[in-house]
């Protein structure tokens, strides 16, 4: 039974190493929400706890560093986006033109012949394309009195934690995988220690202890291992090279973020929602309701005077500015709902050019600038991980001394 107490103990040691980075990886990311009785009693994963802060390190390498959303937003045509937007301008015109039309004037609407509407609704949606090439001048010279891209992208994060969680699981998937089998690899070798100090003692303790060891020493070493060094240095009189993983990876590392970053992040129909619902959307109406206003004051041309004075000043003004926003609501609709701005959305994410912005800059980000992608995710709490695998271990180690010597 001896020579079985002895045998187990690096097989035990590597498995407490490997359990305790298994939960430790866990505890980072789930739960999701708070699970227990706040503020003290429960848990929730340390990446969505820390959404805000981690949220913000990483916004501010990504606006600060990566990109600059005035040049990616520079990049759109607005000749070739308002083509792609033709047809949905038609429908859109139609759509509205009608239903406005008959809300505002509906004695003088219906006594018009379906020809002569037709023909007005397609003599107002001629213009809308000239409408919308100059609305997107007016954006392109000043995007930052229309859209707060930092809001944005923050606002993303914290309203689907989860993208956060992804964002840092996807790129640092190899490394979050060594972390755990490194304790397989640094739990045998300290077993092996403890089978030795264990058979010269024979004392109780030695077990909870190495345990304690195994779950505090692997975490903290596994943790070092990913960043550094950061440069590739030699050891062992130069036989042996070695960098840190996630800095080893950067090419790797740089594709995985760039696309992340432009699939679920700087997405366009989430540039399009900042748009409309950010803090600065009430300028976006205002400069819409100008186009919008322009177009239906050229339309009528000198029948104007006699419009206005037939539905009242005011009941004027509340059209134009209804026929604005309803236009804008339809940007914002769900899919079938309002008109197909699948081309148009393709061609500004085409043309916007997010991921291969992004994995350019990061390729040649500094070592230092590289390791903030993945590092403010484990900065601020690492201490807690590497205090639960030395507690996990000092239970499992526990309970060894119990099930295989018996004290």
């Amino acid at each position: 039974m001896n020579w079985l107490t002895f045998a187990s103990m690096p097989v035990l040691a590597a498995f407490i190493g490997y359990v305790t980075k298994l939960v430790a990886i866990e505890m980072m990311f789930r739960p999701v929400e708070f699970l227990g009785r706040p503020p003290l009693l429960g848990w929730q994963g340390i990446v969505p706890r820390n959404v805000g802060r981690i949220g913000s390190v990483s916004v501010n390498l990504l606006l600060g560093r990566l990109i600059n959303p005035n040049q990616l937003l520079s990049r759109m045509d607005p000749a070739e986006f308002t083509e792609q937007l033709r047809e949905p301008l038609q429908q859109a015109v139609t759509d509205i033109g009608t239903d406005l039309l008959a809300k505002y004037q509906p004695q003088l609407w219906e006594m018009l012949p379906d020809q002569a509407r037709s023909l007005l609704l397609r003599q107002v949606a001629a213009q809308a394309p000239k409408a919308v090439a100059e609305l997107m001048a007016d954006f392109a010279r000043n995007p930052d009195s229309y859209l707060d891209t930092r809001d944005m992208a923050l606002s993303n994060l914290a309203d689907d934690r989860g993208v956060l969680n992804r964002l840092i699981r996807d790129v640092g998937g190899p490394e979050l995988r060594f972390i755990a089998r490194s304790g397989l690899y640094f739990g045998l070798i300290i077993g092996l220690l403890q089978a030795l100090v264990w058979g010269l003692t024979h004392e109780p303790l030695v077990m909870p202890v190495f345990g304690a060891l195994v779950g505090l020493s692997t975490d903290w070493l596994a943790l070092k291992m990913i960043f550094y060094p950061r440069e590739e240095r030699r050891f062992l009189f130069g036989l042996v090279r070695y960098q840190g993983l996630f800095q080893k990876r950067r090419m790797q590392v740089a594709g995985d973020y760039g696309k992340v970053i432009a699939d679920e992040v700087l997405t366009v129909p989430k540039i399009v929602n900042a748009l409309l619902t950010g803090p600065r959307s009430d300028r976006l109406l205002a400069l819409v309701q100008r186009h919008v206003s322009r177009v239906v004051d050229r339309q009528l041309g000198v029948a104007r005077p006699l419009v206005v004075l037939s539905i009242g000043s005011e009941r004027y003004r509340a059209f134009k500015a209804d026929a604005a926003k309803r236009a804008l609501d339809l940007l914002n609709a769900p899919p079938g709902r309002g008109p197909d701005l699948e081309p148009a959305m393709a061609y500004a994410k085409e043309a916007l050019g997010v991921e291969r912005t992004v994995v350019s800059a990061m390729r040649a980000l500094t070592p230092l600038e590289f390791e903030s992608v993945l590092r403010p995710a484990f900065r601020q709490d690492e201490w807690k991980l590497i205090l639960v695998g030395g507690i996990l271990g000092a239970i499992v180690g526990e309970l060894q001394l119990l099930v295989l010597v018996g004290h």
